[in-house]
């Protein structure tokens, strides 16, 4: 009776990976991996018997796995041979092996054949299968699922029996009772059916977390007084996801009765478990147990009643590799899958990896609580170097042997290139001759330099150059891509990069783009390039919101401001050119005006007097009479003059003198320079 774990990505799904021993003196063992394939190794000699790949191996992977039971072997009458369009009956079940899936659908396999024998599909299940159980009588199956219901299958016909549904959430475990009329299922909380019927026979509490493993412990009732009704007595075991405690149950005839007997405590969640059955009430259970840490508990206890203190294992059997040297300590070897023998006394470990396990048949100690077995399994987990990579032999050389080689002829050896600059001055220095002149250092510096600028990227290294600089996180590398700002370059680049490369490229050029603006403007020209480029395929991913989240909130950002800071652009180009405009109205010369109107003081007039009286000294008596006569002339005619504009003006003074006003004022007189130097 073996419950194995399956290897679901669920966290509430069990450890381990689906596997099973055969149920004929265990002789085989097998072991779906977690790439969806079927091996099935002979226990013997610890060599692979059959490998199975399914077709939808990658999609529906294996999730459990049951062997059909020895029981169902019956003899045939060899009265009548069998025709080939007859279904296969129980007797050739012995060899079958069930296989659940990731998709629902049930495979029949055949070892002996080493083919598939048929497939379960039609009217079953809709989602994950969790356990399989075949009945030891009739050659149904029952399977459950993350579907909630329990199927019982036809295996001759391949099809649904009974349908019927076992929970109010998915249905993880299933177990038959030794008589074959009770089934055990359980979710969270374990029920018991009755299989005729289809109806709870009795409810128990179960565990916090699903329940990956059901097995009853005993055959008989502890007390025979009473009349046997096939389950009435019976203890069963139970372990649960992530619990640490094997809980024991016991089937009473009343119904109050819902928690359990007692416990068995381990040091990590089951994923293998694997007992003998107690035929009476003096013969004790003995249990083995492979947790997640890879260690097994083996326990041995009489079911007699309640006990209130969990029980702890009588023997840890624990495996290591050697330590090489004296200062290394040694790594511990997970086990897989542990099964007792037919003598109940020794114990058969698979430890080791999925791919290639190690099967050992190990004798119990009963006086032994911890067992370290040191086994070296390093030759067993990857082929050797030298067969795997090439089978080229090197040939012995003999020291008397001649090599002939490409060269001058004759046939000698090849001509070796002149050593170059550097290396003569490396083999100065080796054979201890006057110091290397700096002349011949810079010359080797010289030619240094010279091999580091041939060696810069190209254009067509572009590419990858990107590529290893995203994989290696090299700053420099990306430096020299991402710094170019040749729009054609730019857009070959993106164009010639992988599609595993394009997310790791947004990713970085996120981060640029919040660093400095100066490199924000060339990340944008790359931004645009990409999305422009590989839009089609970023449109394919489902994941894409949340690994460009960070660029998306920087875009938000930065377009919430755009407004504001074009407004604020607007309003500064407006300042400017009213600044520059006032500017240049500055620096620029008024054209020459004449003046209209001009005003000379009384102070000009006597210097202008002045200056006459000096220039004519010589003649001043000669005209000094000649004037007088004429300004009694000028007096008498001016006096007649004033007096009539005098009457003029006076009817005239009203209109003429606001005229004359506004006049003055503008800058428009009548009077030219001439007549008022007449009137002066």
């Amino acid at each position: 009776m073996a419950a194995g774990g399956r290897g679901v990505a669920d966290p509430l799904s069990p450890a381990g990976v689906p596997c099973a021993f055969s149920p004929l003196n265990q002789a085989y063992f097998a072991l779906a991996s977690a790439d969806g394939q079927l091996r099935v190794w002979e226990t013997a000699n610890n060599r692979l018997h059959q490998e199975y790949v399914p077709s939808a191996h990658l999609s529906g992977t294996c999730t459990c796995l049951a062997w059909a039971p020895a029981r169902l072997q019956a003899k045939e009458s060899p009265q009548r041979k069998k025709r080939k369009s007859e279904a296969i009956g129980p007797s050739n079940q012995i060899d079958l092996l069930a296989l659940g899936t990731a998709v629902g659908s049930i495979l029949l396999y055949s070892t002996v054949k080493g083919e598939l024998h048929s497939k379960l599909i039609s009217g079953g299940h809709d989602n994950k299968v969790n356990c399989i159980q075949w009945h030891q009588d009739n050659g149904c199956l029952y399977s459950c699922s993350d579907d909630k219901h329990i199927v019982e299958w036809n295996t001759q016909t391949c099809k649904v029996k009974c349908k019927w549904k076992g929970d109010n959430s998915s249905v993880s475990s299933l177990c038959i009772s030794p008589d074959g009329k009770m089934l055990l299922s359980a979710g969270r909380t374990i029920k018991l059916w009755v299989l005729e019927t289809k109806e709870i026979y009795r409810h128990f509490t179960g565990h916090a977390t699903p329940v990956s493993s059901l097995v009853f412990t005993t055959v008989r009732p502890p007390s025979e007084s009473q009349p046997f009704d096939g389950v009435t007595g019976l203890y069963f075991l139970s372990g649960a996801v992530h619990d640490r405690l094997l809980n024991v149950w016991q089937v009473r005839s009343e119904n109050k009765e819902k928690n359990a007997v007692m416990s068995f405590t381990v040091t990590d969640e089951p994923v293998y478990i694997d007992l003998t059955l107690s035929e009476n009430k003096e013969e004790p259970v003995k249990l083995a147990v492979v947790c997640k840490d890879g260690q097994v508990h083996l326990f041995e206890h009489i079911l007699n009643g309640y006990c209130k203190k969990p029980l702890t294992s009588n023997c840890t059997i624990q495996i290591v590799t050697p330590g090489k040297g004296k200062k290394s300590t040694p790594k511990p070897i997970p086990i897989l899958a542990a099964g007792f023998c037919s003598d109940k006394m020794s114990l058969l470990l698979v430890y080791g990896n999925w791919f290639q396990p190690t099967i050992e048949r190990v004798a119990l100690s009963s006086k032994e609580p911890h067992m370290c077995l040191v086994r070296d399994i390093s030759n067993c987990w990857a082929p050797k170097v030298e067969t795997a990579i090439t089978k080229v032999r090197t040939p012995v050389m003999n020291s008397e042997a001649k090599v002939l080689v490409p060269g001058v002829p004759g046939h000698h050896a090849a001509i070796k290139p002149p050593p170059s600059q550097t290396e003569e001055v490396e083999s100065k220095r080796k054979l201890g001759e006057n110091e290397v002149s700096i002349e011949e250092r810079l010359g080797a510096l010289d030619i240094d330099t010279k091999k580091e600028k041939d060696d810069l990227p190209q254009t067509n290294s572009f590419p990858v150059l990107l590529t290893q600089g995203l994989e290696s996180n090299d700053f420099e590398m990306l430096n020299k891509v991402l710094q170019t700002r040749n729009l054609n370059l730019i857009k070959r680049t993106v164009l010639r990069m992988p599609l595993h490369a394009v997310i790791p490229l947004l990713q970085e050029l996120t981060k640029r783009l919040q660093g400095h603006p100066n490199s924000a403007v060339l990340m944008v020209q790359w931004l645009k390039c990409v999305l422009t480029v590989h839009a089609s395929y970023l449109s394919t991913l489902p994941d894409l919101v949340p690994q460009l989240g960070t660029l998306y909130q920087l875009m938000e950002s930065r377009v919430k401001t755009f407004q504001k800071l074009s407004h604020l652009h607007g309003k500064l180009i407006l300042l400017i050119t009213q600044v520059t405009a006032s500017e240049k109205s500055k620096g620029m010369t008024c054209p020459e005006q004449k003046a209209k109107l001009v005003y000379e003081e009384e102070s000009s007039e006597e210097e202008s007097d002045d200056e006459i009286e000096k220039d004519s000294d010589d003649n001043w008596d000669e005209d000094e009479e000649d004037k007088e006569s004429e300004k009694d002339e000028d007096v008498d005619e001016e006096e007649e003059e004033e007096e009539e504009d005098a009457e003029e003006k006076d009817e005239e003074n009203g209109e003429d003198r606001d005229v004359a006003s506004e006049k003055e004022l503008n800058g428009d007189s009548d009077l030219d320079p001439e007549n008022e130097s007449e009137e002066e």
